[in-house]
């Protein structure tokens, strides 16, 4: 069987005056988190890995900061197009593992929707995507709540 690995970060500023949205699920906070699209750290850090899994580079690279096309752009439609071109080169995905780290809000009532959302997207199954979060026991820009972060790994096999 042929597969790849591709493993994506990303982090945002918190800010008041911006929505929190993860995983294409708006979550209620005081803060959101501040970029050129929606900031969507889980979906940036999931099309970062796919994409380089395939090297082809990251979404900075198909949605670069400084066009403004993208400026508040839904993540979950850069994620079809970054899927879409994932799949034209002959690749599916096996499965994606993520993680966020923040201070709050909790996050564990979300985690399922975000999960649902994800995977309807990818027009993939719930159980191919796992979401889990965590804090950054206070310590850093993240414990100390100036951000949010994510980490994610995904398995590509060949079709």
């Amino acid at each position: 069987m042929n597969i790849r690995i591709g493993n994506g970060y990303d982090i945002h500023r918190l800010v008041e005056g911006r929505a929190l949205i993860l995983g294409g699920v708006e979550i209620p906070h005081i803060l959101g988190l501040l970029g050129h699209s929606d900031a969507d750290v889980l979906t940036h850090a999931i099309m970062d890995a796919m994409l380089g899994a395939l090297s082809l580079g990251d979404i900075g690279h198909y949605f670069p900061p400084s066009d403004p096309q993208w400026a508040g752009a839904d993540s979950l439609v850069l994620l079809e197009q970054v899927n879409n071109l994932v799949r034209s080169q002959g690749w599916q995905i096996g499965n994606i593992d993520s993680t966020i780290v923040a201070e709050r809000p909790k996050l564990k009532p979300y985690l399922k929707q975000m999960r649902d959302r994800l995977a309807e997207i990818l027009a993939i199954k719930p159980e191919q995507v796992g979401i889990k979060a965590t804090t950054n026991e206070k310590l850093g820009p993240v414990g100390r709540e100036e951000g949010i972060c994510a980490y994610a790994v995904v398995l590509l096999i060949a079709d």
